[in-house]
């Protein structure tokens, strides 16, 4: 008798240990289990390269850095000049007060207006 609830036991045991396992496997593979695991690994990979990549700008900006002192140095320019002003440009210059158009133009039907009716 006590053999029989011995292995009774034991049998229910493993069978909520299956069932527990099975059921766990399949709430991970949900659409939205899928989406939220996949959100997250590419979070912390995006974390991971913005790591990267902002060490290795300041890694270039620090080795830039030195190689212009070196090369001032080597070329003999120790002060720092300073920039010219900026320039200014007036895209189109127009000097005449009134616009002239060729005849063609100047001597056509057409109404410039897109407003009105056609």
């Amino acid at each position: 008798m006590f053999r029989r609830t011995f292995w009774f036991t034991t049998g229910v045991a493993a069978g909520v240990w299956a069932t527990t396992k099975v059921n766990r496997k399949l709430r991970q593979l949900t659409p939205e289990s899928l989406a939220a695991t996949a959100a997250n690994k590419a979070l912390e990979t995006g974390a991971r390269l913005k790591d990267r990549a902002v060490g290795f700008a300041l890694d270039v900006r620090d080795n830039m850095a030195q190689r212009e002192a070196e090369l001032g140095e080597a070329l003999g320019i120790h002060d720092d000049p300073e920039l010219p002003a900026p320039r200014r440009y007036t895209a189109i210059e127009n000097h005449r007060s009134t616009p002239t158009y060729p005849e063609h133009i100047e001597n056509t039907t057409y109404s410039h207006n897109r407003n009105e009716d056609h």
